[in-house]
């Protein structure tokens, strides 16, 4: 399990309980539930959660990479954000696939 600080150096000294939150048990507790659901299936919820909320930023783009990291091939994630786009919205889906694209073309 890698150990995860992006709450605490962002927001550490500003909002150390969120932080907190966001370190150890979204990413400590939740990600590392391994047994009940692959971190691969995780990064598929969680790029389609964010889709559908239209929050294609610096998260939605951290979240691809990490799909991709963990095994989701770039045409996977086309077909993913495709079907997605009928329940989440087809705009939503447009800016999605355009940071897609720009993560699994830039993959090295």
């Amino acid at each position: 399990m890698v150990k995860q600080t992006a709450g605490r150096d962002a927001l550490g000294t500003f909002a150390p309980k969120f932080a907190e939150l966001n370190d150890d048990v979204l990413f400590g507790q939740v990600w590392s539930r391994e047994e009940a659901l692959s971190l691969r299936d995780r990064s598929v919820v969680t790029v389609v959660a964010l889709m559908a909320q239209g929050l294609v930023d610096s998260s939605f783009q951290y979240h691809l990479e990490t799909a991709r990291k963990n095994g989701v091939t770039a045409g996977e994630m086309a077909e993913i954000l495709t079907h997605a786009a009928f329940y989440a919205g087809w705009p939503k889906a447009w800016a999605a696939f355009r940071m897609a694209k720009e993560v699994y073309e830039n993959q090295h």
